[in-house]
C-alpha cells in the first residue's frame, strides 16, 4: 500500500514537471535566443556563453516598438474599464432582478461570442467608418468590445446570481440606493469574478491582430502584435530581435497575472469575511 502511494505520488510529481516544463521552456527559449546575435542565433546552448543586448536596443531604435506598446496599452486599459463598466451594471441587471424576457437576453449575449472575428469583420469596417474613426485607437477599442463583453457579462452574471441576496437587502433597508448596494456591497464580493473578465479583457485586447492589421494603417498607431508582424515580414528579418520583442511584450502580461492574483486572493478573503 505504502509502495503503490510513492509511485503515485511519484507520477503525479513527474507529469506536474512536464506540464510547467512544457509551459515555461518556450518563453525560456525567447529570452535565451534574444540574448544571441549572428551565428550563435543557431547554436544549441542553454544559457547564453555571452550575453548580448544588441537585440533589445535594436528594435526600439530601428522600430518604432515603443509607441507599438504605448499603443497596445490605451486600447487594452481602455478596453478593459469600459468592458467592466458595462458588464458589472448588465450583470447586475440580469443576475439579480427579475424582468420579462431575463434569460433569452442572456442567451443572445452568450451566443455573440461564437461568431468567428472574421464573420463580423465587414460589419465592423462599415460602423467604424461610419463614425469617423478609422486609422485611429478608438476603432479597436470599439471593436475589441464585441469580443470581450459578452464573456465578461457572462462570468459577472454567474456571480452576481450565487451572492446572498440578504447583504443587498440589508443595505437596501438602511437605506441605500441599489447603485450604492452595487458598489459598496455586490462588487467587493465579485473580485474574483472582476479580475477574470479583466485579465481576459486585456489579455484579449494585448494579442488581437486582425482587427488591429484592418482598422489600422497610422505606423504611428499600429499595436503589438502588427509591430511584431512588421519585425517578421520587414525588409531585414532579424530572428534575435523578434524574440526580444516577444520577451518585452510578454512581460507586461505576466506582471498583470501576479498583480491580480494577489488581489484575486485578497477579494477571496474579504468575500469571506463580509459574508
Amino acid at each position: 500500500m505504502k509502495a503503490r502511494k510513492i509511485i503515485g505520488s511519484t507520477l503525479f510529481y513527474l507529469l506536474v514537471t512536464a506540464i510547467v516544463v512544457y509551459t515555461i521552456f518556450p518563453f525560456y527559449w525567447a529570452i535565451v535566443s534574444s540574448l544571441k546575435e549572428g551565428s550563435a542565433l543557431y547554436k544549441v546552448d542553454f544559457l547564453p556563453p555571452k550575453p548580448e543586448w544588441g537585440n533589445y536596443t535594436a528594435i526600439f531604435k530601428e522600430q518604432p516598438f515603443g509607441k507599438n506598446i504605448l499603443n497596445s496599452l490605451v486600447v487594452a486599459v481602455s478596453v478593459v474599464v469600459i468592458s467592466l463598466a458595462l458588464s458589472v451594471t448588465a450583470s447586475y441587471a440580469l443576475g439579480r432582478i427579475n424582468f420579462r424576457g431575463r434569460t433569452p437576453l442572456l442567451l443572445i449575449v452568450l451566443s455573440v461570442s461564437m461568431f468567428p472575428q472574421v464573420a463580423v469583420l465587414s460589419g465592423m469596417f462599415e460602423l467604424v467608418s461610419w463614425l469617423g474613426i478609422y486609422d485611429r485607437l478608438w476603432s479597436l477599442s470599439l471593436s475589441y468590445m464585441i469580443l470581450t463583453l459578452p464573456f465578461t457579462t457572462w462570468v459577472l452574471t454567474t456571480f452576481m446570481r450565487e451572492l446572498p441576496k440578504e447583504l443587498e437587502e440589508a443595505a437596501l433597508v438602511d437605506g441605500a440606493t441599489r447603485l450604492q448596494a452595487l458598489l459598496r456591497v455586490l462588487l467587493p464580493l465579485a473580485a474574483p469574478g472582476i479580475v477574470a473578465s479583466a485579465i481576459f479583457a486585456f489579455t484579449l485586447s494585448w494579442n488581437e491582430f486582425l482587427y488591429a492589421l484592418v482598422f489600422i494603417q497610422d505606423e504611428t498607431a499600429l499595436t503589438v502584435p502588427v509591430g511584431l508582424n512588421l519585425l517578421i515580414y520587414g525588409d531585414v528579418f532579424s530572428w534575435g530581435q523578434l524574440m526580444a520583442a516577444s520577451v518585452i511584450t510578454t512581460v507586461p502580461v505576466v506582471a498583470l497575472y501576479v498583480f491580480i492574483q494577489r488581489w484575486m486572493v485578497e477579494g477571496l478573503a474579504a468575500g469571506s469575511v463580509k459574508g
